[in-house]
């Protein structure tokens, strides 16, 4: 029986002084083979041009191999009956899905938002009049746009896996939106994975709604935050609630198999090579030995 294919792990990078120099460099020293990064700033609505010469570095990477997303900033809500958020919401994440095109980004990673004060099928329904025109104009090889669930809190519009379903279902299934799914979200929103068993079943889970297809990445924190508090609360791989066997089974269960893993945990430096080194570990022992997992390397991004 074929062992299933290795999933790149890095992390989440900053990119102040350079998207490619300080990301790159940043990269290579906590040993990444995945990044993501923010090509704007992610607490605001202003829309970053971009310098050619860093695009063309990181672009340089991507084409030798290094999976590269980008996450959007936090303030997008596609399901706000506020039309000014609204208005803003779309075009920055069409400018975060320009920016990815031009760095040769995978996918778009984008929160799945809230009703705020309305019902959830309301704001299914804006979230469908406003991201459906989205995703039917990128071209075939755009980034995806990766819908990540939250941790529940408020009125918001996906948390739990079940969730996918009918908000998917409100996109028509669109073939240009998949899925981030972070670990601390769904472990705050409810799904006990602290097990090795309760990772399974949440994957299982995502197979049955959304279909493995759909999953293009996983965020790997650990939580501060106890199961269903419907906190987000990052804590690093081992010192949370989730603790750090159970993420062993990303490496192993068929919707997750191959699918990069990144964190976004607190750092810097030291906690982030420790994160990524434990799932490394984490991989290399539920994969089993291999030539191909003993002789695989990072990416080289310095």
């Amino acid at each position: 029986m074929a062992k299933p294919p290795l999933s790149p792990v890095g992390a989440h990078v900053p990119v102040a002084g350079g998207l490619a120099k300080r990301g790159l460099s940043y990269a290579a020293e906590i040993e990444a083979e995945a990044v993501q990064v923010f090509v704007t700033n992610p607490r605001g609505w202003a829309r970053s041009p971009g310098v050619a010469e860093q695009d063309a570095l990181l672009r340089g990477r991507v084409e030798d191999g290094l999976p590269v997303f980008v996450h959007a900033p936090y303030l997008i809500n596609l399901g706000t009956p506020n039309e000014e958020v609204a208005a803003r919401s779309v075009a920055s994440l069409e400018h975060a899905l320009r920016r990815g095109a031009e760095i040769g980004a995978r996918g778009v990673v984008v929160h799945t938002g809230s009703a705020v004060d309305g019902t959830r099928a309301d704001g299914l329904e804006r979230t469908r009049s406003r991201l459906l025109p989205v995703l039917e104009a990128l071209d075939a090889d755009a980034p995806q746009v990766l819908l990540e669930p939250m941790a529940g809190q408020g009125r918001v519009l996906c948390a739990t896996v079940d969730d996918l379903g009918p908000y998917l279902g409100a996109l028509e299934d669109h073939p240009k939106a998949a899925v981030c799914l972070d670990t601390a979200h769904v472990f705050g929103a409810g799904h006990d994975i602290s097990t090795g068993a309760g990772m399974r079943a949440m994957l299982d889970r995502f197979g049955e709604v959304a279909g493995a297809h759909r999953l293009r990445l996983v965020h790997a924190n650990d939580s501060a935050a106890a199961c269903g508090s419907n906190r987000d609360r990052h804590a690093n791989i081992g010192s949370g609630h989730i603790g750090a066997a159970p993420f062993a089974e990303l490496f192993t269960h068929p919707v997750s198999a191959g699918v990069p893993v990144v964190v976004e945990t607190p750092g810097p430096v030291g906690p982030h090579s420790a994160d990524v080194a434990t799932l490394k570990r984490l991989r290399s022992h539920a994969a089993g030995p291999t030539p191909s997992d003993a002789d695989r390397r990072p990416v080289p991004v310095g």
